[in-house]
């Protein structure tokens, strides 16, 4: 017995020396007091013998940008995506690819086959004093600030823009109430659209971007937030039934800057969103919302990609999208990358989805990728699902007939996305369009 005895504390001590060195090991301070995790360097995750030698996540794919030629691998890491302004460096969509493997290419109506010839969408704009609004030239010194294309259909449409419409907020300007883009669509022919957003220093605003009408529209959105800056862009598409819709939205965030991202989709027959958000510099904070809700036959699709490349940055991201009637479809798919050199990183990604009915589908794909254990924090979550029984039971048990119970469920479920807008008039709007949704379930 007493040999039975020196094992288990042998074991036991063992143990605890191993869950001691894990919690030292995660968010331990600099200096000598760092703990080694067996297979997990301050490079990152590196298991197999074959790679001790290479670079742990990125490799060779891990190329830095091109203004000419592409950059990267295809398919690689997140780090090493091939980057290009340039429509010929990406190849001939084929559907396998890792970008477009959930995405309906015939449904695309051309954006990736076709010169983007048609006339983009009429912008209205309705701005604060302070703000300044201006239609650009493809030469202005602003294009290309943010981001490069990722993708073939926003390569084309980098390639066919004339004249991008500019909004600026001047530096140390708060600017009361929202500065509004209404892009109206009025035709079918594939267009292309180049919208550039700078927060210049110390500044504070809100900016939204409303869709409607009918289109066929592949769209870059460049969004520059400088140091100090707080900024707010909204991008919501309440397309009409018909219309198809890519957009690649990029930020680049500044030190100590603020940035709120929020997407709504509610309209369109394929709409396909990609924002990006990238740190600069130090102690940025990035919030990026979702809230999406596809009918029958609709396809949705959020693709999104947070940049950690500094240290001491936050970023949280927090997507809802509800389904019903058949075929529907929404795709969430969120990128999360941690740089080697982004140490003190605190990030938490989640993604919730809501079948109202059947035959619908919801595909939600979380990736977070790590090159360093200094950090601060790291996760993600998904989850798909339909009512909770319970939550209907509580309702229907106080009285509340089980229709209206459940358009209670659904209401409380998206309006924590709805909201983070903090613009009334569009947040009562959206509360309206949901209504309608849930209306059309019932009848």
């Amino acid at each position: 017995m007493s040999k039975l005895n020196d094992v288990v504390e042998n074991v036991t001590e063992k143990v605890s020396n191993a869950v001691g060195e894990v919690k030292a090991r995660i968010g331990a301070p600099s200096g000598d007091s760092r703990v080694r995790i067996d297979g997990f360097t301050e490079e990152g995750e590196n298991l197999s013998p074959l790679n001790e030698s290479s670079s742990v996540l990125g490799g060779d794919s891990s190329k830095s940008h091109s203004h000419g030629a592409g950059a990267g691998i295809p398919d690689s890491s997140r780090a090493g995506r091939l980057t290009s302004y340039h429509r010929g460096d990406f190849g001939k969509l084929t559907g396998r690819e890792e970008d477009w493997r959930f995405t309906p290419l015939k449904r695309l109506r051309g954006l990736h086959t076709a010169e983007l010839t048609g006339t983009a969408p009429e912008v209205a704009v309705v701005a604060p004093d302070g703000v300044v609004v201006e239609n650009v030239a493809r030469t202005d010194a602003r294009i290309g600030s943010a981001g490069i294309p990722e993708d073939l259909v926003a390569a084309a449409a980098w390639e066919a823009f004339t004249e991008a419409t500019a909004v600026t907020i001047p530096a140390e300007t708060v600017v009361e109430g929202s500065t509004t883009l209404t892009m109206t669509g009025a035709g079918k022919d594939p267009a292309a659209q180049h919208i550039v957003i700078t927060a210049e220093k110390f500044s504070k605003a809100v900016v939204v971007l409303d869709h409607k009408g009918s289109a066929t529209l592949s769209q870059n959105v460049e969004i520059v937030v400088e140091d100090g800056a707080e900024l707010t862009v909204v991008s919501v598409q309440d397309w009409d039934d018909d219309a198809v819709h890519a957009s690649a939205q990029y930020a680049k965030i500044g030190r100590d800057a603020k940035f709120k991202h929020v997407v709504v989709s509610l309209g369109g027959d394929l709409v396909r969103i990609t924002p990006s958000s990238r740190f600069t510099a130090t102690g940025g904070d990035v919030q990026m919302f979702g809230l999406y809700y596809a009918d029958a036959g609709q396809h949705l699709e959020q693709r999104l990609f947070v940049d950690h490349a500094v240290p001491n940055c936050k970023s949280r991201v927090m997507y809802k999208g509800a389904l019903q009637g058949r075929d529907a479809h929404t795709v969430w798919v969120g990128d999360v990358l941690i740089r080697k050199e982004a140490e003190g990183t605190d990030t938490y990604e989640v993604n919730r989805n809501l079948l109202l009915t059947d035959g619908g589908r919801a595909d939600s794909v979380p990736n977070l990728e790590i090159e360093t254990g200094l950090i601060e924090g790291a996760g993600h979550a998904s989850a798909t699902g339909r009512f909770d029984d319970e939550h209907l039971f509580y309702l229907m048990a106080r009285g509340i007939p089980e229709d209206v119970a459940r358009r209670l469920v659904v209401r409380g479920f998206l309006n924590e996305i709805i909201q983070q807008i903090k613009v009334p008039a569009l947040e009562e709007r959206l509360t309206e369009a949901v209504e309608r949704e849930l209306a059309a379930v019932e009848s």
